[in-house]
């Protein structure tokens, strides 16, 4: 089973001090945030996607491209890449690359997102969140799946002969979590697909959070992927850790109170008590967690929110040493009783070893097409001109 954090990226004052970080500040803590999860021995960092203030992941790629070349084991993924109001041409090229970059440590996360004025920046109307999602998704795939890509459809102009470039690292596109809270239509996508179902539940009571999954692997099987207790289903959470949970709640209370998110509503145990938010102790931790699986059933990868509501990098960092000692209790406790035929959360490695048992070997690269003026290609040019020129003056050497 995979753990990992991921971040919203918010820029919030720290109610204890009053002050509130530089962008330049949270971006940076965000890297520090990253490197520190892959220390203590955790599986995957997620960023989400936002466009408006207080928000500072606006451009997801190029944060996951820096970690890449800082990291070594740690699987870069999005816990939002709005589908919805990005291109797919663009996101197949971005995390094609990406995933070149990190040597296949990369997947992605689709989502509507929760901010209706992103619709309109971006050319699209919130009315059409599903229908976008659906279609944008399936275009995504086929550049993904396909070399040569003729498509029409309502959102976007159509493709002819078009190629996605770089094609997938190994021939085997990212793996792909489908995020919703509270669509079901986004369950059946995941489910028609066979892809992971991703239940943010950091706001929701479980019985919500049970009904959604279910729902998921009971379509997953309906789909013919597998059994309903092989689907692919990853969980949100949050976590303030202190030695005991006295100090826990004393120290977290007044981010809480004043969180953008959850702040002046119900109360800091209200809250707790009705969702998977857990303030206290390391074992409060372990047990709230570990129960999850009761829920649910056994499932893949669980995410935890953990630098939100203003809390200063020196304490994030300090959760992220606590969380490195619960974690390893966690994957024992959770590996006990799971069944042989539960598969883990795929990885390029896996996905790759699975193509190759199928007799799946990697595609062919595409040819360059011809150039309809003269005939030549790209390739040809260059080697009828003689050497590249690389020296300072050069076009190329700039």
């Amino acid at each position: 089973m995979q753990f990992g954090i991921f971040t919203v990226g918010d820029v919030t004052a720290d109610p204890t001090t009053g002050r509130t970080p530089t962008e330049n500040e949270r971006i940076k803590a965000t890297l520090a945030i990253a490197l520190k999860a892959e220390e203590v021995g955790l599986d995957v960092f997620a960023t989400g996607e936002h466009h408006n203030p207080p928000f500072i992941p606006s451009s997801p790629t190029t944060t996951l491209a820096y970690l890449a070349a800082k990291t070594s084991k740690i699987i870069l993924s999005t816990s939002t890449t709005l589908i919805t109001t990005n291109d797919p041409v663009k996101i197949a090229e971005d995390y094609a690359t990406l995933q070149h970059l990190a040597d296949g440590r990369v997947d992605l996360m689709m989502g509507r997102g929760n901010m209706g004025p992103v619709y309109p920046w971006f050319g699209k109307d919130l009315r059409e969140g599903i229908p976008l999602a659906i279609e944008n998704y399936a275009l995504l795939r086929k550049l993904w799946d396909e070399e040569i890509v003729n498509w029409s459809g309502k959102f976007r102009t159509p493709l002819q002969g078009f190629t996605s470039t770089p094609r997938p690292l190994d021939g085997v596109a990212p793996f792909v979590w489908h995020g919703s809270i509270r669509s079901p239509e986004i369950a059946e996508q995941a489910a028609y697909y066979g892809d992971g179902f991703f239940h943010n539940n950091i706001f929701w009571p479980i019985e919500h959070t049970r009904a959604m999954v279910a729902y998921y692997r009971k379509r997953f099987a309906h789909h013919g992927h597998g059994a309903a207790d092989q689907a692919i289903v990853g969980l949100g959470g949050q976590v303030f850790m202190r030695a005991n949970s006295q100090a826990a709640v004393k120290e977290f209370r007044p981010y809480f109170d004043n969180a953008p998110v959850y702040g002046h509503g119900p109360t800091l145990e209200e809250f707790t008590e009705q969702t998977p938010l857990t303030v206290g102790s390391p074992q409060q931790v372990i047990d709230r967690y570990a129960s999850m699986r009761e829920e649910v059933g056994d499932y893949q990868r669980q995410l935890f929110l953990m630098d939100h509501a203003g809390l200063p990098l020196k304490i994030v960092l300090e959760q992220l040493d606590l969380l490195g000692e619960v974690v390893p209790v966690l994957r024992k406790e959770l590996a006990v009783g799971r069944p042989a035929h539960v598969p883990d959360a795929p990885t390029h490695e896996s996905l790759v070893a699975a193509r190759r048992a199928a007799g799946v070997s990697a595609p062919e690269p595409v040819a360059a097409p011809a150039d309809r003026w003269t005939g030549s290609t790209v390739e040809t040019d260059v080697a009828d001109s003689g050497p590249v020129p690389t020296s300072k003056g050069s076009a190329f050497g700039r």
